[in-house]
């Protein structure tokens, strides 16, 4: 029987078949007219979250939760390695985790009851039951628009819910985004595409056909938003416009959004060591929203490659590693150099402009892989490799920022990575504590598209050895 190739997360053709959106569709002055008409929210504190998403589950048990005396069938090729915190070990392809091991805390013993990549990703990203345990629409909102929704009065001169990923991949349904019962308004503000690359885009600015510039993020975007801001001074222009489109038109010329979306302005040393790939740019860019001011920055580590890093034959362009679709063990040693790089140099620049109390940074999937190894025929090399398939039984999550504790470990699975053993969490109990960090009240409710009040979140506590 011929091996069928798990395709992850929705498949990459149908989007770029149905073509990109950006905001559902939307322009940001639909989205902001949306915005107004739901009212305003209350002030909150100066609190964000940057929300680094792995789509397709990486494996635990080849991360943050090595089994060294498992059985060869589960631990796997490689060894774990000591940190720079005694009693905390990685694997070996993430060196650079291993030297900054106290600025993070790792944890291991989330689990929840949804295989196929549609009902991980709707469980995991609302913290709530999906109605269909497959499919990527949702049926309740993620949490990112939740988070914008409660912050929706807030006008800081930068979008204040955004989401990063590639091109054909940014639609708000490929990873479950949607912000159902609460409506277009909560939709993130999409930046597609590669960030390293010297063409790259701030797209999605777009208010009328006879006003955009599509603003590049190297030297021309400076003058983009020169020649944009000409365009509408001094003339009847700015009159014509209703006063959404006003408003979107000085978001998009404040120099808050200038300088945010300009990678350009931050120093070669800084971009290098992030790693000048999709990953790493997406990653310092995120840090640059945060810092001025958005809320909720989700940015999207799915196919390592990309940015001049060649296609592995044997490899997968997201974290989905069944045998069918990649060789477990060749596709980690491309893609984790390039995401120890990312995730280490986000860690590491968020302390050092000590924005570790302002930001909280999440990194994780939707669930783990399966402890024990499987082996199949791949589809692209016609050749029997070794991989691993879905398990929401168990996973891995690093954590760091948000004012919380790091050097530590929260939870375990048992000695053949099956299940959580110590600590067992849910989802919720990680939204539960991004809620309190951003002192959102996880029990404030919203009615859904019945009328039926509906909270937050149905239930979880904050974790408490975060805290």
């Amino acid at each position: 029987m011929k091996p069928v190739r798990c395709r992850g997360p929705v498949a990459r053709r149908s989007f770029l078949q149905a073509g990109s959106l950006g905001v559902g569709g939307l322009c940001l002055a639909d989205v902001m007219q949306a915005r107004a008409a739901a009212g305003a929210s209350t002030i909150e504190p100066d609190t964000s979250v940057i929300f680094i998403w792995l789509p397709g589950g990486p494996p635990h048990m080849e991360t943050y939760d090595m089994k060294p005396d498992a059985p060869a069938d589960y631990r796997g090729i490689f060894r774990p390695i000591n940190t720079n915190v005694p009693g905390i070990d990685v694997c070996e392809l993430l060196p650079l985790h291993a030297k900054i091991a106290d600025k993070f805390t790792l944890i291991r013993s989330i689990a929840h009851e949804f295989a196929d990549h549609g009902g991980g990703h709707k469980r995991f990203l609302t913290g709530r039951m999906p109605k269909t345990p497959v499919g990527f629409i949702n049926d309740a909102p993620a949490v990112g628009s939740i988070v914008a929704k409660m912050r929706e009065g807030r006008n800081i001169g930068v979008p204040n819910y955004v989401c990063g990923a590639a091109n054909g991949r940014h639609g708000i349904d490929v990873y479950s985004f949607g912000s159902a019962y609460l409506g277009n308004e909560s939709h993130p503000f999409v930046i597609p595409g590669d960030p390293s690359l010297k063409d790259f885009k701030v797209q999605n600015l777009a208010l009328d056909s006879s006003l955009s510039d599509r603003l590049d993020n190297r030297a021309e975007l400076l003058r983009g938003f020169d020649r944009f801001r000409k365009r509408v001074e001094g003339d009847d222009v700015m009159d014509a416009m209703d006063s959404f489109q006003r408003r979107a038109v000085e978001l998009l010329t404040s120099d808050k959004a200038r300088n945010a979306f300009d990678l350009s302005q931050e120093p070669d040393e800084l971009r290098d060591r992030y790693g000048r790939h999709a990953w790493g740019q997406r990653a310092l860019l995120a840090r640059r929203l945060i810092e001025a001011g958005s809320s909720f920055v989700t940015m999207v580590m799915e196919n390592p490659y990309q940015s001049g890093v060649a296609q592995l034959k044997n490899g997968v362009y997201n974290w989905d590693s069944h045998a069918v679709n990649c060789h477990l063990f060749d596709d980690l040693k491309a893609r984790a150099p390039i995401y120890d790089q990312a995730v280490t140099a986000l860690v590491e620049d968020i302390h050092n402009r000590g924005l570790d109390k302002k930001c909280l940074v999440i990194v994780t999937g939707e669930f783990g892989r399966t402890p024990r190894i499987s082996h199949s025929i791949g589809t692209q090399t016609g050749v029997m490799q070794p991989g691993r398939d879905h398990w929401p039984q168990a996973m891995s999550m690093l954590v760091t920022g948000g004012g919380m504790r790091t050097g530590q470990v929260v939870g375990s699975t048992n000695w053949k990575g099956e299940h959580p053993q110590d600590r067992p969490l849910t989802p919720n109990d990680l939204w539960s504590t991004v809620y309190r960090h951003l002192g959102i009240n996880q029990e404030h409710s919203f009615p859904d598209h019945s009328g039926r009040p509906m909270p937050i979140l149905p239930f979880g506590e904050p974790i408490a050895e975060l805290l």
